[in-house]
């Protein structure tokens, strides 16, 4: 990957190396100045040599590290480790090796490091959570990814900026007539614009004469009013450089801004905190144009390079402010955006992550962590340089999936979170035990959960599908209700579910009476409603088994009442296994006025008799 000429001067913060002997002294040098295409070809010269060790193969695997070339990266550093105490080769080994997607080889040189080093902030995280890659790779998709159509084969495009009236600006090394960067052979970087059309292809891409130069410039960010411009440039057009190892000149990547004035960026000004010590590059400017937000490995950092944002009241600056330890680590945090809703999207290789760089984001005005966009955003190798055009609800970002820095457009999926309130109709009280079956719009069940005990359960939704809810608790009637699609981040929805009036005792199943017309076995209306009960009850419980006892009053003769009874238990069995309740599992016997509940004798009142006319369902097998 490319990308890293556009930071120049960010990948080492400990100062010159030294010359480790007479035999490393060309390579040496050539790395010490970022030269790494040619430090590989004197380091390989040596590595296959007499004159080989440890130093070397570090020194070779660094290089390849250094501009992304990970599997031989990762061939070096397995033969540093046989001989080194240096932590950070263990660390860089094993950030190749996820890289690659060998994440189990990774876990193990992690782990060695860890034991080396167990108060660094990345041993404290990798140790709390070593096997995070599943949990991350499962998590919920937040944008469909695309090709765009602006690659150029074998070049490099990233720092994609969509403006509102649909300019796509970016940088690319497709200049081919350009001179070539001594640091990864590729041509340096010139600023492009391609036009987007309204089936969402891109024009072919222009240069933008007037802002670039025989050396690296960009990338850029437009203010939203489309008249102010901040990008990154080279030192080296504005002659501000250090002489290091005679006369090898090394400059740092500065900010500068533009006024778009008759259909041309001019009156270009470099920003005051630029510096010969250290780079600020990759601009984004907020929305109403007061805070710039870049990267920069300027003293106060976290690591090799970190995330700042510096506020402009006019042409007037402040000071530069670190982003701080939410955001930064030992790593590389990089590639800041802005969106015009205060969400800052970030690249990182120092958080827990697929492998390489992987994109995050963060809400600046809120303290949550920031969090891993997940796949298919990232990936097991570099993924950054995020934009978000909040107008077009459009983003883009590069990636070097495919072996060169290629953008990609993404696409959010439109998501909700939905709560689920489940209530007692009759009451108005939460039902703690109820579950929560959410259905697509084709009926099929997504997935299920039990209410917490405060009443709710949480769904994320596609905002723009329709579902539904099928809420079930013991003892109440399941209820199903519709859940059209929503546009707003939350969504709550109260579901009233009717208790069933069935109570469940260790011996039987206590419905309402069943009333039979005078002198009647037929089941009624009424009875029908309470038996249904019952066969839910059974079908909820499909080991349990029921007798059913059914008993008259006293008016008739003993022996009319018996046949009645049996009438009357012969039409509740019919009833119940035509509902599907095989006849194994319900069975019964009419008792007529043999086993009266209230004894009155022939004295009975009307109250007394209702009592005695009754049907039982007593619980044989549960």
């Amino acid at each position: 990957m490319k990308k890293n000429i556009i930071y120049l001067g960010l990948l080492l913060t400990s100062g010159i190396i030294y010359a480790q002997n007479s035999f490393t002294e060309k390579a040496d040098k050539l790395f010490q100045t970022y030269q790494y295409v040619g430090a590989i070809d004197e380091y390989l010269k040596i590595a296959e040599s007499k004159n080989a060790d440890t130093y070397v193969f570090t020194q070779l695997a660094d290089s390849y590290y250094h501009i992304f070339k990970n599997e031989e990266a990762a061939k070096w550093y397995a033969k540093a480790v046989e001989n080194t105490n240096n932590p950070e080769t263990y660390y860089k080994y094993a950030q190749t090796l996820k890289s690659l997607g060998k994440y189990t080889d990774a876990n193990k040189q992690m782990d060695v490091f860890s034991k080396m080093v167990p108060s660094d902030s990345r041993a404290i995280e990798h140790t709390k959570n070593p096997n995070y890659i599943p949990s991350l790779a499962n998590k919920s998709k937040l944008f469909d990814v695309s090709e765009v159509n602006l690659a150029v084969k074998e070049q490099n495009d990233f720092g994609a900026f969509l403006t509102n009236n649909n300019e796509l600006y970016f940088v690319s090394t497709r200049n081919t007539t350009n001179k070539k960067d001594k640091w990864s052979n590729q041509s340096y970087l010139d600023i492009y614009k391609s036009i987007k059309g309204n089936d969402g292809k891109f024009s072919e891409a222009t240069p933008v004469s007037e802002l670039n130069t025989p050396f690296h410039d960009g990338p850029v960010s437009i203010s939203s009013d489309g008249k102010t411009m901040y990008f990154a440039r080279d030192g080296h057009s504005e002659g501000k450089f250090q002489k290091r190892n005679g006369n090898v000149k090394l400059a740092q990547q500065g900010l500068y801004k533009a006024q778009f004035v008759d259909g041309k960026w001019t009156n270009i000004v470099a920003l005051p905190f630029n510096s010969t010590e250290y780079s600020v590059t990759n601009p984004s400017i907020s929305k109403d144009g007061k805070t710039l937000y870049f990267a920069s490995n300027m003293p106060g950092g976290f690591g090799e390079s970190d995330i700042w944002k510096v506020q402009i009241n006019g042409d007037r600056y402040g000071t530069p402010e670190n982003l701080g330890a939410k955001i930064n680590s030992k790593e590389k945090e990089n590639f800041p955006f802005i969106t015009d809703d205060n969400i800052l999207y970030f690249s990182s290789t120092g958080k827990q992550g697929f492998g390489g760089f992987d994109i995050y984001k963060v809400n600046t005005t809120a303290t949550q962590e920031p969090q891993n966009l997940g796949k298919p955003i990232n990936s097991e190798k570099d993924d950054f340089s995020f934009c978000f055009n909040t107008q077009n609800n459009i983003g883009y970002f590069s990636s070097n999936r495919n072996g060169f820095d290629t953008i990609y457009g993404a696409t959010p999926i439109c998501s909700s979170q939905l709560f689920v309130n489940v209530l007692n109709k009759k009451t108005g009280a939460l039902v703690q035990n109820a579950e929560v079956a959410i259905l697509d719009a084709k009926g099929n069940t997504i997935t299920k959960k039990t209410v917490s005990n405060k009443g709710t359960v949480d769904y994320d939704i596609d905002c723009n599908a329709e579902y539904a809810l099928v809420v079930s608790a013991p003892n109440f009637d399941t209820e199903k209700v519709s859940i059209a699609g929503t546009k707003l981040a939350t969504m709550n929805k109260t579901v009233e579910i009717t208790p069933t009036e069935v109570i469940i005792t260790d011996t039987e199943v206590i419905l309402n009476p069943i009333y039979f017309d005078f002198n009647q076995s037929a089941i009624t209306s009424q009875g029908a409603l309470e038996l249904d009960k019952l066969v839910k009850v059974m079908k909820a419980n499909p080991a349990m088994v029921i007798f059913v006892k059914s008993h008259t009053d006293t008016k008739g003769t003993p022996d009319y009442n018996l046949i009645l009874s049996q009438k009357r238990v012969d039409a509740t069995l019919d009833y119940i296994r035509s509902k599907g309740i095989t006849p194994d599992r319900i069975s019964g016997k009419g008792f007529g006025s043999s086993q009266p509940k209230v004894e009155c004798g022939g004295n009975c009142t009307e109250e007394q008799d209702a009592q005695n006319r009754r049907s039982e369902f007593v619980i044989v097998k549960k």
